[in-house]
């Protein structure tokens, strides 16, 4: 993806494209991936960066908030960033800590509750779960 691509999406979601957040873009948006925000400051390090790690956080949280990115929290401790938007399932492999798409149409819930009053539904998303078997 070109920086004039990444330059579009950000504005696209009324993100101002400074050079910080184009740096955060292109390292979590240059192809379909999950990166915690810890994964994105070492990739933005080992390139030479200089993005503070509270900008990294307030970006990610920036993009998660205006839809750019999908913010997964797997645990209490652990938060992804999906470079994916659309409706979709994941794996989370507890011993690798990897999280791998599942397409929408590979999971059915057949009955959901009865919604709160005054709400409505904004999306149901499902993590699964896995480790490696003992024997």
């Amino acid at each position: 993806m070109s920086p004039t691509d990444i330059q579009k999406i950000l504005r696209d979601h009324d993100v101002l494209p400074t050079s910080q957040r184009l740096e955060v873009a292109e390292a979590l948006l240059n192809r379909p991936q999950h990166l915690s925000a810890d994964q994105i400051i070492d990739k933005l390090q080992r390139s030479g960066s200089s993005v503070s790690k509270a900008t990294v956080y307030n970006t990610l949280k920036l993009f998660s908030e205006t839809g750019l990115v999908k913010e997964i929290n797997v645990d209490a401790t652990r938060r992804f960033y999906d470079s994916t938007t659309h409706a979709h399932h994941h794996f989370y492999h507890v011993d690798t800590g990897e999280l791998t798409d599942i397409p929408a149409d590979k999971i059915s819930i057949l009955d959901l509750p009865k919604l709160p009053p005054g709400t409505e539904q904004d999306g149901v998303e499902v993590l699964i779960r896995v480790r490696n078997k003992t024997r």
